[in-house]
């Protein structure tokens, strides 16, 4: 049987280079993978390009973002000493796996998805037609996490329908042909930073967003930042108060706040006498979050040969991990081994 039991436990979780990464990536995600996750496990870290080929894309544009991704990743904090970071597409055994998990999944399983019929519906509402590879794309990406014998997956509440069918095929192929894979976990951070878009604070501040008003990147300058804040969208009346139901505007203003001062948002609001003044205070505070990776951003683009490095140490280590599981789950359905 194939390792499924480490000195440490194993952590897998990705990001797609769909777009520029936002302050909701970082504070949603990036910074717990930074400040926990690559120290209490064993953790692998992926930019998962693949998965940016299942809509209509630009070549140049993604393998720029997918570079872009992976720098931001250690400008926040990720230590090659401490994680494997690397690109999915590097690493050959995630579309090998990716064939065996469509072959273990049901249509109907890959039609129930919720991100495949909302994203189906966006693509033809663009007279685009839909690719075969936005309905199985939930396969790639429990070969993604099964391919590691992951036994955690940090995510947000709207991605831990793909854990679910992750641990589905894992326990549906074990019981086929044999014990190869862990069964994972989706997990959640205790207190999980709440980004909502400035403009549309109904709606997550998600990177790949027709409209980018209310959306703040990691990268954005400081003039961008501080008028995108300053120009949010509040609430009627004039009382600062912390309530996401009357007041979702305000209340994320204030989430924002508490995620970067490491406050909480109810207390924060007693503070504050005008919306005005919180804009403010929000957007000194997420200039003073964004300066210092910024910073470590520009000295990581400057020095192209470290990074080169570190993506190939990255895939190494990982191709390692996930060849002799491939290998076994290949041999566990019946195919003979490599000539």
């Amino acid at each position: 049987m194939t390792e499924t039991k480490t000195a440490r436990r194993r952590i897998f979780s990705g990001i797609k280079p769909s777009g520029h990464l936002t302050l909701g990536n970082y504070l949603g995600a990036v910074r717990r993978w930074v400040q926990e996750d690559q120290h209490r496990a064993d953790a692998l870290f992926c930019v998962v390009d693949l998965h940016a080929l299942t809509v209509e894309h630009d070549p140049a544009r993604v393998r720029r973002l997918t570079r872009q991704a992976a720098t931001l990743l250690l400008a926040s904090g990720l230590d090659p000493e401490q994680c494997t970071l690397f690109v999915q597409s590097q690493v050959d055994e995630h579309a090998r796996l990716s064939y065996l998990m469509e072959c273990t999944a049901t249509d109907g399983e890959m039609r129930r998805m919720i991100q495949y019929k909302e994203k189906a519906a966006r693509e033809q509402a663009r007279g685009r037609s839909v690719r075969l590879s936005l309905l199985t794309y939930p396969a790639l990406m429990a070969a993604d996490i099964l391919v590691y014998g992951t036994h955690e997956v940090p995510v947000g509440e709207d991605q831990t329908q793909h854990v679910e069918l992750a641990r589905d095929l894992a326990q549906r192929f074990n019981q086929r042909y044999g014990p190869v894979f862990t069964v994972p976990r989706a997990t959640q951070p205790r207190v999980s930073a709440r980004v909502m878009d400035l403009q549309d604070p109904t709606s997550k501040m998600g990177k790949s967003h027709a409209e980018t008003a209310g959306i703040v990147y990691l990268l954005d300058e400081p003039d961008a930042v501080r008028k995108k804040i300053m120009r949010a969208v509040t609430d009627s009346g004039t009382e600062v108060r912390y309530d996401r139901t009357e007041q979702p505007g305000v209340a994320n203003l204030l989430d924002v706040l508490a995620s970067c001062t490491d406050g909480k948002p109810e207390v924060l609001a007693e503070e504050f006498s005008s919306y005005g003044a919180l804009k403010r205070a929000t957007a000194e505070a997420v200039l003073e979050l964004l300066r210092p990776l910024q910073a470590r951003h520009a000295e990581l683009c400057a020095d192209p040969s470290y990074m080169d490095g570190v993506l190939r140490a990255g895939a190494e280590r990982a191709r390692g991990l996930a060849r002799p599981r491939v290998d076994e789950a290949y041999a566990a359905v019946g195919l003979l081994p490599p000539a």
